[in-house]
């Protein structure tokens, strides 16, 4: 499933319901608009961010985070490193002509008319560029998204990318953030946002909430590097008392049981892909290990057995045979592709927080409250009952209870928080680089730059290295760890 392809049934939709109530003018082309409504801009920038969050980024670095394994094609190289030579449609089509231009050319157009169409297309916006940085380090930010007016566009430090740069008119990643959620606040014009907003249904206090809650977000990935702004951020966010708190608020973009309408996680594994990718025996010995319930709402489990591969595992090795596989179960895919992509979740914050009260204690917050709420809303929004969370944690309080140092106290949280993110690769890599956490062996027959590490990045693309000379030179390795990794 092609992103383009969803994004141009939307918008031609729209043309032909507005175009067939006037005669055409024969200096108008009514099929070639120079404008769109920001009413059709707005699903098209949700559906990106959601398809680049959940396509062949997150399908590599769930491999190499070891909540799948791969068995065949070009996952199979990405589970034992090999990155090079990959990504090109990400880049192009997914973050920067996808995501990118597309809350761009929103906010561009909406910005002094109807601000709250601004505001959705900002923290959009932001969360479309920390893809790019958290997976490739320094990368075009400032002067991206601006179309023909820098054709090779500047790649910006991403320590000014998450922290601004002044000198060189850079904003930072925050002030973008903060900038969309004063947008939504004041909602200037009479054109609002309503059902065309697949996330919300047109509710901007749940925008502002996702505002604040992606500042959370982005103080906990910055808080080797910077704590100062990290704490602060975090502060202030919890002083406004205005995040998610509730799985009912969580921006999560829906998607459809139809053709060209489904879920990238059903797509590729269940349409287009049936025996690329499987479950992990790593993370099947951990969550047996753990005794966790969610195993079966994250995995299917034919003929109630749970039959997973290894990581890297050689192609000499006979794989299960596929109607023996376990795979992604309906939690991420949807009985028929409906799943919605989850972005920002109330599991999420309660983790983000729990880690927050270890690393900043003058906050006042309580870890071990924030890091059980984080299991169970996890739990629960998986499907399991509240009876049987409560069961679960009672019969098993060397996971509910957060015990030793503040380092293993941590491990706990992150490592649970890992778990719920299962599905979503590359938040968990986020983790894992800025923390180190969950500890996780090297794949088998590991290669690629630096066969001795899990990579810390990825690889520049090839389409990007021919047609821009601001490509950063040397070209790091992906054994380079990003600015704000341990």
């Amino acid at each position: 499933m092609k992103i383009k392809g969803i994004i141009g049934m939307i918008a031609a939709s729209a043309v032909i319901a507005t175009s067939c109530n006037k005669y055409v003018d024969v200096n108008q082309n009514p099929n070639s608009p120079t404008t769109v409504s920001p009413t059709v801009q707005l699903p098209n920038t949700e559906i990106a961010i959601a398809f680049a969050n959940s396509n062949d980024l997150d399908r590599a670095t769930e491999v190499m985070m070891q909540h799948n394994a791969s068995i065949a094609n070009q996952v199979a190289g990405y589970d034992i490193y090999n990155l090079r030579g990959n990504f090109d449609n990400q880049w192009d089509f997914e973050i920067y002509n996808g995501a990118v231009s597309s809350c761009a050319n929103l906010i561009k157009q909406t910005q002094s008319t109807n601000s709250a169409f601004a505001g959705i297309a900002k923290i959009e916006l932001a969360y479309a560029f920390s893809l790019a940085t958290d997976l490739w380090g320094d990368v075009p930010y400032s002067q991206a998204g601006q179309g023909l007016t820098f054709i090779q566009p500047r790649f910006d430090a991403q320590q000014d990318i998450y922290q601004g740069n002044t000198a060189l008119g850079i904003t930072s990643l925050f002030d973008l953030v903060k900038s969309g959620i004063a947008d939504l606040k004041a909602n200037t014009g009479a054109l609002k946002p309503g059902n065309e907003d697949f996330v919300y249904k047109g509710d901007l206090t749940k925008w502002i909430r996702a505002g604040n809650t992606m500042l959370l977000k982005f103080a906990m990935q910055i808080s080797n590097v910077n704590p100062t702004l990290s704490q602060s951020t975090i502060s202030a966010v919890i002083a406004d008392n205005n995040y998610i708190n509730s799985t009912s608020q969580d921006l999560e973009v829906p998607f459809g049981s139809s053709v060209g309408n489904y879920n990238p996680l059903y797509s590729f594994n269940n349409v287009n892909r049936t025996g690329d990718q499987m479950l992990s025996t790593r993370f099947l010995t951990l969550m047996n290990n753990l005794k966790d319930p969610r195993l079966g709402k994250f995995y299917t489990s034919p003929n109630g057995v749970f039959t997973s591969f290894d990581n890297g595992a050689s192609a000499a090795i006979a794989a299960p045979a596929a109607a023996t596989r376990s795979k992604y179960n309906v939690y991420l895919t949807g009985a028929s592709g409906e799943a919605p992509i989850r972005i920002l979740t109330n599991y999420q914050r309660a983790f983000i927080l729990a880690e927050a009260a270890l690393l900043y204690p003058s906050l006042g917050l309580n870890a071990q409250a924030l890091y059980v709420e984080g299991i169970t809303a996890s739990m629960l929004k998986t499907g399991i009952a509240q009876a049987d969370v409560t069961a679960y944690l009672a019969a098993n309080p060397t996971v509910a209870t957060l015990s030793g140092t503040t380092d293993q106290m941590r491990i706990q949280i992150i490592t649970q928080k890992y778990i719920a993110f299962t599905g979503n690769g590359i938040e968990a890599y986020n983790d894992y680089r800025r923390t180190g956490y969950p500890a996780l062996a090297l794949a088998l027959n590991a290669q690629g730059d630096d066969p001795n590490s899990i990579p810390k990045r990825f690889p520049y693309t090839n389409n990007e290295i021919q047609r821009n000379t601001n490509v950063p030179k040397p070209q790091p390795l992906t054994s380079v760890k990003v600015w704000w990794a341990k």
